[in-house]
């Protein structure tokens, strides 16, 4: 599915090291710059490639890839990402992103939150233009969240609904935010900003936005899911467990032959681990099970084509250990190591 970057041309100018949100969607295998206005929405059958670049000159590479996105979309996507971060110097670290589990990282650079639409390349662009300007637009999307909130689109119908979220109708002229009896406030006001953003992005502001109380539907909404029969009960999101208490549940692999069949030799199996166990020749894998993550670092001198190799490393450790397909995956490089990386060392330097 990968192959080595090529020493000469590249799909990227210099325009890709600009500050700010850079994000391509893949359209045959190629990456299609995704417009401004669309940024934070992201179609289920699709692959797509993220960058950032901070003003500290520190930049990160997201796959994100959508649930119902074809293999041979996310190995380009993979690809691409390979093809970017050579581009840059092999500077960047390098996130996998999968629908629903995404990275507080990825999470932060949408404000607003993201939205989850249905469809892929043959509706995503052509036909939602087409639609911007109609008022017959009927969507239904889920907001569900404490820290990292999602919207995410769900079949029109009472059945969608519970008394534990918020939703957001989207009915072309009008936007309904409907709250659920036990939402809770960040989420309430999450779905006022994406509703504030639809009517703004898709509808050049000319929809109106409503906040509906649950019980005092509006006869619009009614005509349109029909009567309200008695919804599900919702329950609050659980606190995410401190990442202290997943620190001590770790596992520190070293990489062989990263471009071949790759052989993994433990070298710790429960941390704190000490930073000198990290080689700056070769590349390890540091498996943070309970937190559904890992994380590959790469050494300085390991060789480019081992650098280059990470994200396929990453994808086959996921596979041997039958993790779940959504795992996290970050990928550092040395010098780059992030401060929840950083908790799994005794006295980092």
């Amino acid at each position: 599915m990968y192959t080595a970057v090529p020493k000469s041309g590249s799909p990227f100018d210099e325009s890709v090291k600009e500050p700010g949100l850079h994000i391509w969607r893949m359209e045959k295998m190629k990456p299609v710059s995704v417009p401004a206005e669309m940024h934070g929405v992201f179609y289920t059958g699709d692959s797509y490639l993220v960058l950032h670049n901070g003003f500290d000159e520190h930049s990160s590479v997201h796959i994100w890839i959508g649930q119902n996105s074809s293999r041979d979309e996310q190995g380009a996507c993979a690809l691409l990402s390979t093809h970017l971060n050579s581009f840059l110097k092999e500077k960047p670290i390098q996130y996998r992103e999968v629908q629903g589990n995404e990275s507080d990282v990825f999470m932060e650079y949408f404000s607003r939150g993201i939205k989850y639409q249905d469809g892929g390349i043959d509706s995503a662009f052509n036909k939602t233009q087409a639609n911007q300007q109609s008022s017959s637009t009927h969507k239904l999307y889920q907001i569900k969240g404490k820290k990292n909130i999602r919207a995410t689109e769900r079949e029109l119908s009472w059945s969608s609904f519970n008394t534990g979220d918020c939703f957001i109708l989207d009915l072309g002229e009008n936007i309904f935010i409907w709250c659920g009896g036990k939402s809770n406030i960040l989420e309430r006001n999450k779905a006022q900003d994406l509703a504030t953003a639809i009517r703004d992005s898709e509808r050049k502001g000319k929809a109106k936005v409503e906040i509906v109380t649950d019980g005092e539907e509006p006869a619009e909404i009614i005509a349109v899911l029909g009567p309200k029969p008695v919804l599900k009960e919702g329950s609050p999101e659980e606190d995410v467990a401190a990442d202290q208490k997943n620190a001590v549940s770790a596992v520190l692999y070293k990489v062989s032959d990263m471009t071949g069949k790759m052989s993994l030799t433990k070298v710790s199996e429960a941390s704190p681990f000490h930073q000198d166990q990290l080689i700056t020749d070769d590349c390890f894998i540091l498996d943070n099970r309970p937190c559904g993550k890992i994380y590959i670092w790469k050494g300085l001198k390991a060789n480019e084509q081992e650098q280059q190799a990470a994200l396929k490393v990453a994808e086959d450790f996921i596979s041997q250990m039958k993790y779940p397909l959504n795992t996290q995956v970050e990928i550092l490089p040395q010098g780059r190591e992030s401060p929840l990386f950083k908790q799994f060392f005794v006295n980092w330097k």
